[in-house]
């Protein structure tokens, strides 16, 4: 069973709509990880990420690609690295994370509705 959480408590979560810009290796981390710059729009702006998705993705492969994020987490030190932001994505079932994304083209830094 979840917690139940009130609406207003969903509100407070800011998941916003942006684009990969950037994705390289990061050696440093402790579990294989990218370091993502994903575009978040004129209100937001562009913000740096570390993402635990190596499995399933190439750095190639993520330019360009639209994320779900959460954008008002406090920034978060992993390593030498500052994450300003946590991108969203589920387990396979198998320890893998399956990105999500909208399905079709919406505007830079939309929020989840």
């Amino acid at each position: 069973m979840t917690d139940e959480i009130t609406f207003d408590d969903f509100l407070a979560v800011d998941i916003r709509v942006g684009r990969v810009l950037e994705a390289n290796e990061f050696p440093q981390a402790r579990k294989p990880a990218y370091k993502l710059k994903v575009d978040f729009g004129g209100e937001i702006g562009i913000k740096k990420t570390s993402a635990q998705i190596t499995d399933l993705y190439q750095t190639d492969d993520l330019i360009g690609r639209l994320v779900i994020g959460v954008v008002n987490f406090p920034p978060r030190q992993i390593g030498p690295f500052m994450s300003e932001v946590l991108i969203l994505g589920f387990d396979d079932g198998e320890g893998r994370i399956s990105l999500i994304s909208p399905g079709h083209e919406v505007p830079l830094g939309g929020r989840l509705q």
